[in-house]
């Protein structure tokens, strides 16, 4: 039996493209593209829950590990495109975030909910009054 396996994995490591499946250098970065899918998800959520803290240490992360993915031998190409689209998808959040606590973008947000509202308003009084008119017509008749 071990015979067997270890004529398999001679067999895998002899094939380049296998090789490369069968290592950390691509389940690595494939298992950790987890991360920037979810960041590049949360950019359509509220600036309200984006922490600038955990935005500011994943850029860090990205950043960093961007680096080490082409300082090791070999280099690693799908490591750098994960943490390259990560670092982007974190330099998005840390600029909604600081436009959203710092720059005006709280009241903004605020003042856009308030005015829906007030058009919604509107248009229910609006809707109100001509289903009040309606009824007053049906039982005067």
């Amino acid at each position: 039996m071990a015979a067997a396996i270890s004529a398999l994995n001679a067999k895998i490591r002899s094939q380049p493209v296998l090789n490369y499946v069968f290592s950390t250098h691509f389940w690595g970065p494939v298992s950790n593209f987890g991360i920037p899918i979810a960041a590049v998800m949360d950019t359509k959520k509220d600036p309200d829950i984006i922490s600038g803290k955990m935005t500011a240490a994943l850029t860090l992360y990205s950043g960093t590990f961007m680096r080490y993915s082409m300082a090791v031998t070999p280099k690693n190409y799908l490591l750098f495109a994960c943490h390259f689209v990560n670092f982007g998808a974190q330099l998005t959040q840390g600029y909604r975030y600081v436009q959203y606590w710092h720059y005006g973008g709280k009241e903004a947000s605020a003042q856009g909910l308030l005015n829906s509202t007030k058009k919604e308003a509107a248009a229910l009084s609006a809707d109100g009054k001509e289903l009040l008119s309606s009824a007053k017509d049906k039982v005067t008749k």
